[in-house]
């Protein structure tokens, strides 16, 4: 194909179609050639068959119409996952606004708001103990707040960029004025990098970002020429289509997204749990991430809309194109320390796309290369021995230069990235006695209410 004078679209779309019929053609996926088929048949006297066939069935009947990857019944949110103590200090219709608990006696002065992407719910930071990012932060020491985005129907078809750039705005006003201190952090994953990112060059472009203490972008995508198979897979035409289907309903439904995205990893998405689910019969293993990746949530339309037109104008790379609550957005001018984090193999945002997001913000950006895929790499809690990442003392032009000279640290790059943060977060303070302010009283405790909504 590299040979063939395709585009790089076209070169993509290809690659994707092969990948698919190469995984779908493996004889361990034929139900007719299948060892492992066979042997659950023969032991269990023909009832993985009927278990394979009731499952199939139901998996077809909703989407994502694709093989169930974790029960719904696997975890609780609010029991087994997002457990970290907390309380929900602000609600909007929009947002609730969570502060965790302090667990050391003092804490940093400036606290970090995170960001979570409006097409999941935020406890991706905040899984079972000891996988939860938001757990480790506080435990060093970290004063933390998460935006808990609503689950938004058709009533909400209206919310745009501008809506979710507002509610950020209006978090980290409460934050700052919760820990009353003038700086925040902001460290912001996938689609809600995107929108922080515009939501820092409006601040700028009204005099406040000296209230930004630093920005960490985590998978985040500003740069969308060639970036990936899910950007090849968009084109005028079938965007304009996506436009209507989302206009018509109002929404993006994400359990869509999700079936794209399982499409995108065959092999572990789809035709692993195939084999699992329906030739032998068995239920899928529970696995946090993949509870996670399951309880999707709605984009609002004009929220996909908008997402969609910075996307085919790769908006962000050109200064004045793009505009966030009335100001153009000129991420050059972006002039606070940033943290940007990416998977090596990331299916969704490739690397070297979120790579070229240190070209383009200003401040003194850290480019870190951690191990795994989209959402593994951010999940990433200390004492994995096989977890490594990449870094290196300079951010060249080209991704592969950077590659070059970067080293490869040993370990999980949350201590990294917490030791950054530590050192932008204005020094030590005695940790407050209670959550919230007169201004902003606990309303109740985490992991809130919106989070529930399906």
């Amino acid at each position: 194909m590299d040979t063939a004078g395709l585009d790089w679209r076209d070169s993509e779309r290809i690659r994707f179609m092969l990948t698919n019929l190469v995984a779908a053609a493996a004889p361990s996926n034929n139900p007719v050639l299948s060892p492992v088929g066979w042997k659950a048949l023969i032991d269990s006297g023909g009832m993985s068959a009927v278990h394979g066939v009731r499952s199939f069935v139901a998996d077809i009947a909703t989407a994502p119409r694709i093989p169930t990857m974790v029960e719904p019944s696997a975890f609780e949110v609010g029991k087994d996952l997002a457990v970290t103590p907390g309380a929900v200090v602000h609600r909007t219709d929009v947002f609730e606004l969570i502060q965790y608990e302090p667990v050391t006696e003092s804490v940093f002065r400036y606290p970090v708001l995170i960001v979570p992407p409006m097409i999941n719910k935020f406890y991706i930071v905040d899984l079972a103990p000891g996988r939860s990012m938001v757990e480790y932060l506080v435990a060093e020491g970290h004063q933390v707040f998460v935006i808990s985005w609503r689950n938004p129907d058709a009533r909400h078809r209206d919310w745009d960029l501008d809506t979710y750039g507002a509610a950020v705005t209006e978090a980290l006003d409460a934050v700052r004025i919760i820990g009353n201190v003038a700086k925040a952090s902001i460290c912001a994953l996938c689609s809600g990098g995107i929108v922080s990112s515009m939501v820092a060059a409006h601040l700028n472009a009204i005099g406040k970002l000296d209230g930004v203490a630093s920005l960490c972008l985590g998978v985040t995508v500003l740069d969308q020429h060639q970036a990936g198979t899910a950007a090849a897979m968009v084109d005028e035409s079938t965007a304009a289509a996506a436009v209507a289907a989302s206009s018509a309903r109002g929404y993006l439904d994400g359990r869509a997204l999700a079936e794209v995205f399982a499409w995108l990893r065959p092999d572990d998405l789809i035709w692993n749990y195939w084999v699992n689910n329906y030739l032998q019969g068995k239920h899928p293993p529970p696995f946090d991430i993949l509870y996670w990746n399951a309880d999707t949530t709605r984009l609002p339309a004009a929220l996909h809309h908008d997402f969609i037109n910075l996307a085919l104008a790769n908006a962000l790379t050109k200064p004045g194109e793009a505009k966030m609550l009335g100001s153009p957005v000129d991420l050059s001018k972006v002039d606070v320390d940033s943290y940007v984090i990416a998977g090596i193999a990331d299916h969704i945002c490739p690397w070297q796309s979120c790579y070229r997001s240190t070209q383009l913000l200003g401040g003194s950006p850290k480019f870190v290369l951690s191990t795994s895929g989209h959402i593994a790499s951010m999940v990433n809690p200390p004492g994995n021995p096989k977890a490594t990442f990449q870094t290196a003392a300079s951010n060249p032009a080209d991704p592969r230069w950077w590659l070059e000279q970067a080293e490869t640290v040993p370990g999980s790059w949350w201590p990294d990235y917490a030791s950054w943060l530590g050192d932008r977060s204005g020094g030590q303070k005695k940790a407050p006695a209670r959550l919230g302010r007169k201004t902003f009283p606990v309303i109740c405790p985490a992991p809130g209410t919106y989070v529930l909504d399906r």
